[in-house]
Formats: structure tokens, C-alpha cells, sequence
């Protein structure tokens, strides 16, 4: 009774954390961009999306490293593995595109 207690416990709890914002956004963006006047408001920008284009990256590797898990290992996910090989695909290309775009505005902010 205990043991089933206890993985519920746990269970509830790793839902809370999983469905908890990992990480709130530091500035409202429309906000910071609309104000943006001197070179310090374009630099500040610039590191923004630089920081979060490195997030992003990290994202994507965190899910390479999933994909290889679900590629190399496929009889442990049984009928699931394809879908779990698809869906980390689709978010690897996500994550990376989101990089890359993030990349580009700290590149048009730092110009500027």
C-alpha cells in the first residue's frame, strides 16, 4: 500500500514539474522591440535572442540524443519506436529552425 502511495506521490509530482513554465520570459517582447531607440536597447535584443537561439540548440541536441536512444534501441519501445523516432525528428527541425531564426534577429539587432 505504501509503495503504491509513494509512485503516486511521485508520479503527481513529475507531472506538476512537467507541466510547470521551465522558464519564464524575461521581457515582453513585442514591448522591448517597439521601445528599442539607442544601441544599448538593440545590443540588450541582440543578447536576448542570441541566449535564446542557445536554448534552443540545446533543446535539439537534448532530442538527437533521444533519437539516437530510440534508433539504437527500437525493441524497447516496441510498435512506439517509429512514432518516437518521428517525433523527435519533427522537433529536432523545430528547435534548430528556432535557432537559426533567433541567430538571424540578434544579427539584425546587433546592426542596427
Amino acid at each position: 500500500m505504501k509503495t503504491k502511495l509513494l509512485i503516486a506521490l511521485l508520479l503527481a509530482v513529475g507531472l506538476a514539474v512537467a507541466c510547470s513554465e521551465m522558464k519564464p520570459h524575461p521581457m515582453d517582447m513585442s514591448q522591448a522591440v517597439q521601445n528599442a531607440e539607442s544601441k544599448a536597447d538593440h545590443e540588450a535584443l541582440a543578447k536576448h535572442y542570441e541566449e535564446a537561439a542557445r536554448d534552443m540548440q540545446l533543446k535539439a541536441d537534448e532530442h538527437k540524443k533521444l533519437l539516437s536512444q530510440y534508433e539504437s534501441k527500437s525493441y524497447l519501445y516496441g510498435k512506439r519506436a517509429l512514432d518516437f523516432q518521428s517525433h523527435c525528428r519533427g522537433l529536432i527541425n523545430a528547435y534548430e529552425k528556432a535557432a537559426e531564426e533567433n541567430l538571424e534577429m540578434a544579427k539584425l539587432h546587433s546592426q542596427m
